[in-house]
């Protein structure tokens, strides 16, 4: 079973917080080198620059045979590439084919499409490795991640002799790209049709930056979830901004035409903006910014059913959060009315993990979770 370093420090590699963030992804999780983020990042001017750099890099690891700095490199490629790009899937395909048949291919683990409807979920298993499994962790991402960025992790919890379910539901890697599944709220569907595929009546479910709010939503309709697990909190996506931005957001809904200037204005003055904006409607499958944000306008607090999760929870913040603010920790906390126990933690930037999901050190999230787990179960 392959070792993974989980580096602490989150680094200064771009001007750009968007894309210093997903470079200290990559590292944090024990995928990237510091050098190479370094070496890209003299050459990444704009969000446009990404792509030929990070393939560029991808193919400089490759021919030195580093096999995981190269898989993840192309992963890095895709994530800024625009759904417009043809290039996307192409690149995404090279991810796939790179990390199945050269990265993980000696690896303990079994791969498998799980059937949804007519169609099928892509799903992950990395059994424990000791004779005695202590437990099953269900772990899944959200608004832009697929289930092999987690593989560390997975790694980690197999050699604390835990077996680990990885999965991606609609909207999601493989869900969307090859099964044609936008993204639901209704987390619960995908959920339960992991749990019964894998025949599993007692698991722990990690949901991952947006997976912070689609695992409660899951964990409120299925009670074969008995522990649950938040990295980053989201509760109400129209409640992230302050109280004022979320009312002019809400009086914009009902003035189309001034939204959807408003809209195209800010993706041109913005290429970041372009790019969220458009991920938005490539994962929901909506055609224009405000159909996509009615769409992300499910993700409220009615929808979530917090007061029907009677769960153990465990939920992590960064006190920093870029992406989503400490105030959501504490709503989501005050919304848990029924569950059977609550643990929360913030991350501070003396520990460096003050980021979103802790990128800058993941190894300190990693092992409160482990601890936790180890009281809990």
């Amino acid at each position: 079973m392959m070792d993974f370093n989980f580096p602490v420090g989150y680094h200064q590699f771009h001007k750009i917080k968007i894309i210093d963030f997903q470079m200290n992804r990559w590292v944090s999780m024990g995928y990237s080198r510091v050098e190479d983020m370094i070496d890209a990042a003299r050459n990444i001017h704009k969000v446009d620059d990404w792509k030929d750099e990070m393939i560029r890099q991808a193919e400089k690891a490759r021919a030195e045979n580093r096999i995981m700095n190269a898989t993840f490199y192309y992963r890095a490629a895709e994530f800024f590439t625009l759904p417009s790009d043809p290039d996307k899937m192409r690149i995404y395909d090279q991810f796939i084919d790179l990390f199945y048949n050269e990265f993980v291919v000696n690896e303990n683990i079994e791969r498998v499409l799980v059937p949804y409807g007519k169609h099928f979920l892509p799903a992950m298993k990395v059994p424990a490795k000791g004779k005695i499994k202590r437990g099953t962790l269900v772990i899944h991402g959200g608004f832009d991640s697929f289930m092999e960025e987690f593989y560390s992790m997975a790694v980690y919890f197999s050699k604390q002799d835990y077996e680990v379910i990885l999965f991606e539901g609609p909207g999601q890697g493989y869900a969307l790209k090859k099964q044609g599944l936008p993204l639901t709220y209704e987390w619960e569907k995908p959920t339960s049709a992991i749990l019964n595929y894998f025949e599993l009546d007692d698991v722990t479910l990690l949901g991952i930056s947006m997976g912070g709010w689609l695992c409660f939503r899951a964990a409120a309709y299925e009670p074969r979830i008995k522990r649950v697990i938040a990295s980053s909190i989201a509760y109400d996506y129209m409640k992230i901004p302050p109280p004022f931005v979320e009312k002019f957001a809400l009086w914009l809904f009902k003035h189309p035409n001034l939204m959807a200037w408003m809209s195209d204005l800010k993706m041109k003055m913005m290429p970041q903006e372009k790019w969220g904006i458009e991920h938005l409607m490539y994962i929901t499958h909506t055609k224009t910014p405000l159909d996509s944000g009615f769409a992300i306008l499910e993700f409220n607090e009615e929808h979530l059913k917090s007061e029907k999760v009677k769960q153990d929870i465990l939920i992590l913040t960064g006190e920093k959060d870029h992406f989503i603010p400490v105030k959501m920790h504490h709503l989501q906390i005050k919304a848990l009315k029924n569950a059977k126990s609550i643990t929360d933690r913030i991350f501070t930037e003396k520990e460096q993990g003050q980021n979103h999901c802790q990128v800058g050190n993941m190894g300190l999230s990693l092992s409160e979770m482990a601890k936790w787990m180890d009281k809990i179960a």
